[in-house]
């Protein structure tokens, strides 16, 4: 079942090595990492002096002003110079932190990059019993939010963690160099912020995880409903629909709220503290003014030295838990990168130059691989001759898809070899497997774009000519020309399509591609009676020298085929053609007699080709 269907899992999440595998995915950066984050130090550290410069300042000024007939005139010299410095200071750590700024966002944006790179090159090496197991809207979260959260947390978090605990340290160190009674007074006040900070994060951390699964199967179970929507509202299950979503969605929306409230409570609390440390700082700074501890220009720099030492507080808190939703995408991300992949690839260096056709099966057994002891396909042997019309024929769940996956190297055998042209499949790199078949499948697929570009996918230099001969073998042509302009036409939501019309272009489309073979799985099944006719009689002249595997379960469309195999629990029960099977009154006779005769006679037939303008022998 796909996880969209069950609660967020209760296991406990192994953060630490979500937390070792984003180190790792970072170890390349770590030079840049280190500049940037050293630059970073240098700013806070900067900013920490300027406090006892603002003393220094404070103390020139207040003299003349409460005692000017024993210290003068304002020493405007001493106060220009002070006020130099700091000048200084506060530009040298601006240009410090624009510095670590850039720094960080070269270096997430290559991150970035590398990391779809990485999810775009996984998703092509996974197995395709992954993607029967997980909903798609679950590994999109991971490629969208998942990733855009893991590059926003380290861009954003990372900097203000470490350089706010060296500001923090820093900011220490000089209130106490500066005065350790006020330092005290400061630290004592702010350190009730620390138990609460680290209270929370405590509790929150669950909640961070919990939302990144929700978001993920809210996202799947809205992209289900969203490709089912006609077959939910002919179902009338708008209700049960809009109570699963409300159930999805409140999961999602309550993990969101705690999550978000707890780490929100964060800079709430910290501004408390540090509001509280300010008047603390000031009453025992008064006092200590008065009882002659320490000039008036100590208590100015405290004041600035309270904020300094709060704000990082305030920082590496919400850096934390930025940090932690971080972890938890990590732990998603990484997750689907850690996953089986496919055999490799490398030294398979077999090719078959000028394909006849030829397809040899010998003992082919397969089992998936969450069920290797469950075996599908037991002990499957069949030659294909060149240009032969195969077809694929059995009961539901007899393995007759699971065959044509097989041929495609989609997956890989337990046992047995496939041979095509004499050439075992298995020394040849996938992408060449998949280069000698055009394929057409039950679920059609058409994107935004022109009628051309459509039907000419993925290919260069084909002419008007060639589209338009592969459109009337269809029967689709008559539409193309009703429509506005033609093949420039752009097929969007606005423009009305059938099914039927969907499933032809995508036949079209194949015809097309010009492939040394075929394969249909169930190509005709969204099309009517008598576009199905038409294609029967378009295929047959298309796929003549052809070699085609064509699974359908209107066994109709299959009387001429040269070659019906008849599958039942993963094994040929027989094979022959359409009379020799009926003949044998065998599994293949009793599947043809239990559906219902065909609606349409041999003249009609010949009447609905006559009238959409086809010859016996093939398209005009």
């Amino acid at each position: 079942m796909s996880p969209r269907h069950g609660n967020v899992s209760q296991k406990p999440k192994d953060l630490k090595k979500a937390g070792r595998d984003l180190y790792l995915y970072l170890k390349p950066y770590l030079i840049p990492l280190i500049i940037a984050l050293a630059v970073g130090v240098v700013s806070a550290i900067l900013t920490i002096f300027i406090p006892n410069l603002l003393g220094e300042m404070t103390d020139a000024i207040v003299s003349s002003v409460v005692d000017p007939l024993n210290s003068g005139p304002l020493d405007m010299a001493e106060v220009s110079r002070i006020g130099v410095i700091m000048l200084a200071f506060i530009l040298v750590s601006a240009l410090c932190s624009l510095t670590t700024t850039l720094i960080f966002n070269k270096m997430t944006l290559k991150m970035s990059k590398k990391l779809r790179d990485d999810l775009e090159r996984k998703i092509n090496l996974v197995p395709l019993s992954y993607y029967s197991k997980n909903a798609y809207g679950d590994v999109l979260s991971r490629f969208t939010n998942d990733v855009n959260l893991i590059i926003d947390s380290v861009n954003n978090s990372l900097s203000p963690i470490v350089t706010g605990v060296f500001q923090f340290l820093g900011c220490a160190v000089m209130m106490f160099i500066t005065d350790w009674r006020m330092a005290l007074t400061a630290i004592l006040s702010s350190l009730l912020g620390f138990v609460f900070t680290f209270l929370i994060m405590g509790k929150s951390q669950k909640y961070f995880v919990a939302k990144q699964e929700t978001l993920g199967n809210l996202n799947g179970y809205i992209e289900e409903i969203y490709g089912g929507h006609d077959v939910v509202r002919v179902s009338g299950a708008d209700d049960q629909v809009k109570a699963d979503f409300r159930s999805y969605n409140g999961a999602e929306m309550k993990a969101n709220f705690m999550a978000q409230t707890l780490s929100g409570l964060m800079p709430i609390l910290n501004t408390f503290i540090g509001n509280f440390a300010y008047v603390a700082v000031c009453v025992v700074g008064a006092a200590g003014v008065s009882e002659g501890w320490f000039a008036f220009g100590v208590i100015t720099s405290f004041i600035v030295y309270v904020r300094l030492f709060t704000q990082p507080l305030s920082s590496i808190s919400q850096g934390f838990a930025q940090m932690q939703s971080c972890l938890a995408a990590s732990e998603r991300v990484f997750s689907f990168l850690s996953e089986p992949e496919i055999s490799s690839e490398e030294g398979k260096t077999a090719r078959i130059e000028k394909v006849r056709g030829e397809v040899e099966f010998e003992h082919v057994r397969f089992a998936y691989d969450d069920e290797p002891d469950k075996i599908v396909i037991k002990d499957f042997s069949c030659h294909v001759s060149p240009g032969q019309k195969v077809a694929i024929v059995g009961p539901t769940g007899a393995g007759k898809t699971t065959l044509v996956n097989l041929l495609m190297r989609f997956y890989d055998l337990v046992g047995g070899r496939i041979l095509i042209d004499g050439v075992d499949i298995a020394k040849m790199k996938r992408e060449s497997v998949h280069d000698l078949f055009g394929m057409v499948l039950q679920d059609t697929w058409l994107f935004e774009g022109s009628v051309r570009e459509n039907l000419v996918f993925n290919r260069e230099g084909v002419s008007d000519e060639e589209i338009m001969k592969a459109a009337r073998a269809c029967g689709i042509e008559s539409f193309i020309m009703s429509l506005p302009k033609g093949l420039d036409t752009v097929l969007d939501d606005n423009t009305s399509i059938s099914a039927g019309q969907k499933q032809l272009f995508t036949i079209a489309r194949a015809m097309i591609q010009n492939n040394p073979m075929l394969i249909l799985d169930e190509a005709t099944s969204n099309v009517d009676t008598r576009t199905e006719i038409l294609i029967q009689v378009a295929m047959d002249e298309l796929t003549s020298n052809r070699t085609s595997f064509v699974i359908a379960h209107r066994l109709s469309t299959i009387k001429n085929a040269d070659l019906i195999l008849v599958i039942s629990h993963g094994d040929i029960v027989e094979q022959g053609n359409h009379e020799e099977l009926l003949a044998k009154q065998g599994f293949y006779a009793k599947l043809y007699n239990s559906q219902f005769d065909e609606e349409v006679g041999d003249g009609s037939i010949d009447s609905i080709i006559k009238e959409k303008g086809f010859a016996r022998n093939g398209a005009n």
